[in-house]
């Protein structure tokens, strides 16, 4: 019986896939085997030293302490792609309320309800100022090109759009996904130089915080509007507020609101909605619970943050889970402590993912403790766990 703490309230689509037989679910559970979290902060929470894995419903895990997890062997999921259509529609929408001016808009028109029958004529004498451009025949600038981003890209060109992407690291299977009337920037200044639209999709990492400053902003149109749907801190928030005051920018949307940001006159703030969907939270929740099953009931690996990627099917009865540091010769010590003990080896991988490495290796017989006690004790082995076959 596998244990699973929720560190949130999860959505039921993603919750009921777990089998009652072989899972134990719930908010409060002792020495759980896993964590299911969405927006619960752990970087100052005591995880016990049961959990195996933590599956973040949703992209970002800048809640979670990864490095932490990492030297201790725990998996982190996350679950990249589940909330894109929901971020890809609220930044269409970003691309038309920068433009159009629709929020000042509605909040003047409100501002009539008791002037009677002399709306009509003050609309009429009032409505000039919040002329806006159309996004048709401008050029939006696409920062990453994720799951988000192609799909923000796609439908930019539907629109009538000349759409620029930057990603140098780009995946094949994003790139495939792309359409042929993306055109695609050398460099991240060359797209900026360009654009009219700025919308920014990749993760808040220490070589993309503060990626858009005032070096930047230099370089852009005058005029351009930007939008941040993914971290706040990928825009540098008093660069931003300069160069709006200054009216180098036209207008910044942004789902991560400031005390300073609202005082600015430029800004349109919205209160983190961009995966704020049901359809989205669905999606998540489900990818989360089917990547902890297969983690926990096979040992495969898909959608870590910190461990690579790694899948084998079990063609024996003994399955031999190992988290190591990436060092020589890691693998060869734990075959020679199996052959030692007379452990025929059917199946093994191995993958590696910068400093740290997994192995899934499969045997005929079952590893005996003080065979599994000798691999653990390897300098470099940070977890060892055994599985048998459903």
């Amino acid at each position: 019986m596998f244990r699973i703490r929720t560190m949130n309230k999860i959505s039921k689509e993603g919750l009921e896939l777990f089998p009652r037989d072989r899972y134990e679910v719930a908010g409060e559970i002792p020495s759980p085997d896993a964590l299911l979290v969405r927006s619960a902060d752990l970087n100052t929470m005591e995880i016990p030293e049961t959990v195996k894995a933590i599956a973040r419903a949703g992209a970002g895990v800048n809640n979670i302490p990864v490095p932490a997890c990492t030297e201790r062997g725990i998996v982190v999921f996350n679950t990249p792609g589940g909330n894109a259509n929901a971020v890809k529609e609220l930044t269409l929408a970003a691309l038309l309320i920068s433009s159009r001016r629709v929020i000042p808009g509605i909040a003047w028109t409100a501002s009539l309800a008791e002037r009677g029958d002399e709306i009509p004529e003050l609309v009429e004498k009032g409505k000039s100022q919040f002329e806006g451009p159309e996004i048709k025949g401008k050029t939006l600038g696409v920062i990453g090109l994720g799951a988000i981003g192609v799909m923000v890209a796609n439908d930019a060109v539907a629109l009538g759009m000349d759409v620029i992407g930057f990603d140098p690291y780009i995946s094949v299977d994003a790139a495939w996904s792309l359409s042929r009337l993306v055109r695609r920037a050398d460099t991240l200044e060359g797209l900026l130089r360009q654009s009219d639209y700025v919308t920014v999709h990749v993760p808040l990492t220490d070589t993309t915080r503060g990626i858009l400053d005032a070096e930047k902003f230099r370089i852009m149109k005058k005029g351009a509007r930007v939008i941040n749907l993914a971290r706040g801190g990928l825009v540098n928030e008093a660069d931003m507020i300069v160069a709006l005051k200054e009216g180098r920018l036209g207008t910044y949307v942004t789902d991560f609101p400031t005390a300073e940001l609202l005082a600015c006159e430029r800004t349109i703030c919205l209160p983190h909605i961009g995966a704020s969907t049901p359809e989205a939270e669905d999606n998540c929740a489900i990818m989360a619970v089917r990547q902890l099953m297969e983690f926990l009931e096979s040992g495969n690996i898909k959608n870590s943050v910190n461990f690579p990627n790694c899948r084998l099917d079990q063609r024996a009865p003994h399955r031999l889970l190992v988290a190591n540091r990436n060092i020589p010769n890691m693998v060869g010590q734990i075959t020679t402590i199996l052959a030692g003990a007379g452990i025929n080896i059917t199946d093994l991988i191995n993958h590696h993912r910068g400093d740290f490495a997994y192995n899934i290796i499969d045997t005929e017989q079952e590893i005996p403790l003080e065979v599994l006690g000798k691999i653990g004790g390897v300098e470099g082995i940070i977890r060892v766990r055994t599985l048998l076959a459903p």
